[in-house]
């Protein structure tokens, strides 16, 4: 399968739901919905078009709808969004702000992501890791009562093959 295929291919099953948007908590009854818009700029201002499909370059903002539909509290709801290959999260974009990414979508810090690298000297730094490195994100949506709703997004570049 051609590359853009693929890509094009993992946006609508990311977009569909088949890939995983997830959620983690004590009780309650949470369910989400997940949208995609690529963003565009119509008269000055940002305009949203469903993301059925994208090219590279374009930018990607996916919101993520976490809704408690029982009759109890939702403790320490967790909302993850995976970064889906190809495409690669741009930094400041998040809302909620206060953001925790992985690398390999099991170990989670919050953001910006470092890592000790080895200089040519010998000596380790503490450097920043590029957002395009990150391939999950994670916000503590905290507790979630009965039928309320909280929202996560996140902005994401389809990148060039």
């Amino acid at each position: 399968m051609h590359r853009h295929a693929r890509r094009r291919l993992a946006l609508a099953l990311f977009v569909a739901g088949l890939l995983p948007c997830g959620v983690a908590f004590a009780g309650g009854d949470v369910s989400v919905a997940l949208s995609a818009s690529r963003v565009t700029m119509s008269q000055g201002k940002e305009a949203y078009i469903p993301a059925d499909h994208a090219r590279p370059g374009e930018t990607i903002e996916y919101r993520a709808t976490y809704t408690n539909a029982g009759s109890h509290v939702a403790k320490d709801v967790e909302a993850t969004l995976p970064v889906p290959q190809g495409l690669a999260y741009l930094p400041n974009s998040a809302a909620p702000v206060r953001l925790l990414a992985s690398l390999d979508g099991k170990s989670y810090a919050p953001v910006p992501l470092t890592r000790q690298v080895k200089t040519p000297g010998g000596k380790l730094e503490v450097r920043e890791v590029p957002a395009s490195e990150y391939r999950s994100l994670r916000w503590s949506v905290g507790d979630l009562a009965p039928h309320a709703s909280r929202e996560v997004k996140a902005r994401m570049r389809v990148t060039p093959s």
